[in-house]
C-alpha cells in the first residue's frame, strides 16, 4: 500500500519554523500560512518564469500553489496534488480568499499523478517526497509529465550519513520528515535512474544536537550521550535537475 502524503511535515519544529518572509505570505490567507509545515521554500529556490505551468506534489494548505501561481503569471498555471478531502478544501477556500483563477487542486497520489505525459514545466515539492514507501514510482512519474526540457525542483529532508536504529526510530517520531530520508548519494542515484541529469543537492539548513534534544528526553534517550550521533546528521536541502532526453528504466530497489 502506497503511504498518504500531502501537506509534508507535521508539527512545530526546527524543521517546519521560519521558512517564508513576511513579503511573501503578507498577502496570502492566514490558514495557507499556518497550515504549511513544510522543510524549506522551493518557491523562492525555483525559478519560475511567467507563462510556465507548475505542480506542486503533496500541496497541502496551498502556500506554494499560490505562491507559484503568482510568480508564473495570469498566462501559466499552478496545480496542487494532495489525497485527503479535508486538505483539498482547505486549499480550495485559501485559493478563493487569494483570488486567483490560475490555480488547480487535485486529488491523487505522488506515485500515480493525476496529469497527461509531457504537461508541466516545473514540478516542486515542500517536504514529500520523503514520505512516500517508493519514491523511485515517484521520480518516475515526475519525469513522465514534465515536458521536455522541464525540471524538478524540490525541497526535501535528506540524510548526510548514517545513524544507528534506535537513534533514528526515536528521531522518526520527532518529526515525519525524518522517517523516509534517503541518503544524499542515493537521493541523486534514484533521480537519475528515473531520467534526471546534472543533479544539485544544496543544503539550505543543517540540524545539530540541540535541534531535537527536547524531544530525545521525552522518549528517554539522554541528548548528551546521543549528540554525537545526532548533530550535522540531516539536513534540509533543495533538490534540482531536468528531465534528461530519454527515458529510463528505475533501478530496482
Amino acid at each position: 500500500m502506497l503511504r498518504p502524503v500531502g501537506g509534508g511535515c507535521s508539527g512545530t519544529d526546527p524543521i517546519t519554523d521560519d521558512l517564508y518572509d513576511d513579503d511573501q505570505v503578507r498577502t496570502l490567507p492566514a490558514q495557507a500560512v499556518t497550515a504549511s509545515l513544510g522543510c524549506g521554500n522551493p518557491t523562492a529556490l525555483a525559478e519560475l518564469r511567467p507563462g510556465e505551468t507548475v505542480l506542486d506534489l503533496g500541496s497541502g494548505g496551498g502556500i506554494d500553489v499560490l505562491l507559484s501561481a503568482r510568480r508564473v503569471g495570469p498566462t501559466g498555471r499552478a496545480y496542487g496534488l494532495d489525497t485527503t478531502d479535508q486538505m483539498l478544501a482547505l486549499a480550495r477556500k485559501n485559493q478563493q480568499a487569494a483570488g486567483l483563477d490560475n490555480v488547480e487542486f487535485l486529488k491523487g497520489t505522488i506515485e500515480a499523478i493525476p496529469l497527461p505525459d509531457a504537461s508541466v514545466d516545473v514540478i516542486i515539492s515542500n517536504c514529500v517526497v520523503n514520505l512516500s514507501v517508493d519514491k523511485d514510482r515517484v521520480f518516475a512519474e515526475a519525469k513522465r509529465v514534465l515536458k521536455p526540457g522541464g525540471r524538478l525542483a524540490v525541497s526535501d529532508v535528506v540524510r548526510r550519513r548514517e545513524v544507528g536504529d534506535d537513534l533514528r526510530r526515536s528521531m522518526e517520531l520527532w518529526v515525519g520528515c525524518v522517517a523516509g530520508a534517503l541518503e544524499e548519494s542515493d537521493y541523486r542515484g534514484r533521480l537519475a535512474a528515473a531520467g534526471f541529469v546534472d543533479v544539485e543537492v544544496e543544503p539550505t539548513r543543517i540540524y545539530g544536537a540541540a535541534d531535537a534534544s527536547a524531544f530525545l528526553a521525552d522518549v528517554g534517550l539522554v541528548p548528551e550521550a546521543d549528540a554525537a550521533d545526532i548533530d550535522g546528521a540531516f539536513m534540509s536541502a533543495f533538490i534540482r535537475g531536468p528531465r534528461g532526453p530519454v527515458a529510463a528504466v528505475p533501478a530496482s530497489r
